[in-house]
């Protein structure tokens, strides 16, 4: 009975570190008020940080943020979802600001079928049964594997790029010398040296980025800044690592994840009503033209001009218009 009683009292000792240390970093990051309320929840194999605002029983949206960004790059779109009647959820992936591993022996895992099983987990952990889901970058990929996936889950999705699924024997295949170049810093990943570059110079790396992806977009460091604190997450280096290793086929996967990457690799339609969106950062590819036949559901493509990939922050209004239309 005294071995077993140590044991319980250890075990809740235990409970008490990780809530405060889950604590301690929530109080690291500042989240925008028009976001909404910056909440935790357990949920799978993570302690997810998101924000919620807007009415309990407005029709649930989820959106995405992607890489290097995180969840105030909707600031101003979840205002104008709100002022509609939605119920906005901005959740941080697995690896960004407070979203947590539950256990410190999960593998670290950033390829595309465990982002978008984290969204399943997310939304079983809410009682969300079905919902209108959006992104960009990495969030778009997740957004469009949900919608792959588990179709009945999601009521309308809105993807920024279109049909962005890794299949990682395509990505075997060299492209042309412009295209190439657009991927350096994924070859700069694929090496030691890389990672431990982004390690030592993840904010200005990531600001790098941020200037390449979306040229014509006059960010202000304020704007940066805010963003940036979400890169401070323990796990975010090791994420992003692994998320660019594995889509060069350099790191394995998990085989949990092997039939939703095989089902992924067959590249399947989307049967969901969809909008997708094209930007300069698109290139040739942003008329759409490429992906359309993947989505044969209600489908329309949108294009902007003069933005660039982080969409949703820097045209608000048209992004959240579209999650508005599809969910019609």
């Amino acid at each position: 009975m005294k071995t077993l009683s140590k044991i319980l009292i250890a075990i809740l000792f235990m409970n008490v570190a990780l809530t405060q240390a889950q604590t301690s970093q929530q109080k690291t990051i500042e989240v925008n008020n028009s976001l909404g309320t910056l909440k935790q929840i357990n949920a799978g194999l993570l302690n997810v940080g998101y924000t919620e605002a807007g009415p309990s029983n407005g029709t649930p949206v989820i959106l995405l943020h992607g890489w290097p960004y995180d969840i105030h790059s909707y600031n101003e779109v979840v205002p104008i979802l709100v002022s509609k009647g939605y119920h906005v959820f901005t959740p941080y992936l697995r690896g960004f600001g407070t979203t947590t591993f539950l256990s410190k022996d999960t593998f670290r895992n950033g390829q595309q079928a465990a982002l978008a099983s984290d969204i399943i987990a997310f939304m079983d952990a809410l009682k969300i049964d079905k919902a209108v889901i959006g992104g960009f970058d990495w969030g778009a990929r997740t957004a469009v594997a949900v919608s792959a996936l588990w179709p009945e889950r999601v009521k309308g999705l809105v993807s920024v790029s279109g049909y962005i699924v890794v299949n990682l024997e395509a990505n075997l295949k060299p492209l042309s010398p412009t295209a190439e170049l657009g991927w350096w810093y994924q070859y700069y990943f694929a090496t030691e040296r890389g990672k431990q570059g982004y390690a030592q110079n993840t904010y200005d790396f990531n600001k790098l980025i941020w200037k390449i992806a979306s040229p014509l977009w006059n960010f202000d460091k304020a704007t940066y800044d805010q963003t940036a604190q979400s890169f401070d997450n323990p796990d975010h280096v090791a994420i992003v690592i692994h998320n660019y290793r594995w889509r060069q086929s350099l790191e394995a996967g998990e085989t949990k994840y092997d039939n939703l990457e095989k089902r992924l690799a067959a590249r399947p339609e989307i049967k969901v009503p969809s909008i997708t969106i094209g930007s300069d950062f698109d290139g040739a590819f942003a008329d759409g033209k490429a992906y359309a036949s993947k989505f044969t559901g209600k489908y329309e493509h949108r294009i902007l001009k003069g933005i660039g990939h982080n969409v949703p922050q820097e045209d608000p209004k048209a992004f959240a218009q579209a999650i508005i239309d599809v969910s019609k």
